[in-house]
């Protein structure tokens, strides 16, 4: 069974220390004014990029496509009440959410 855990935002430009299965990463999350959306880098802790410009769409595992880094969890992006409804710049962290599964 995998047990989600929120990764918790705001709606704003954001950038901040985070340890998911077992390692710490710094992830900063921006909006995309031009394709109305917001995106995520992910860094090591010193800030070091290791996945950077990830769009948070729903309905996929954002990091599935680069399972070769073996971060050993998921990121899943989703909306309450429409979980296919991608976070917009003012629901983020409120209504729009995004999850780090583990397995």
């Amino acid at each position: 069974m995998s047990t989600p855990y929120e990764v918790p935002l705001s709606p704003q430009p954001q950038t901040f220390g985070i340890a998911i299965a077992g390692t710490t990463y710094q992830m900063t999350v921006v909006w995309n004014w031009v394709n109305a959306s917001w995106i995520i880098n992910i860094a090591d802790p010193s800030g070091n990029p290791i996945l950077s410009g990830i769009p948070m769409v729903t309905g996929v595992d954002l990091l599935e496509q680069f399972g070769y880094l073996n971060f050993g969890f998921q990121l899943i992006a989703q909306t309450d009440n429409a979980p296919d409804v991608v976070p917009t710049f003012a629901d983020l962290g409120t209504t729009g959410h995004l999850y780090a599964i583990l397995p």
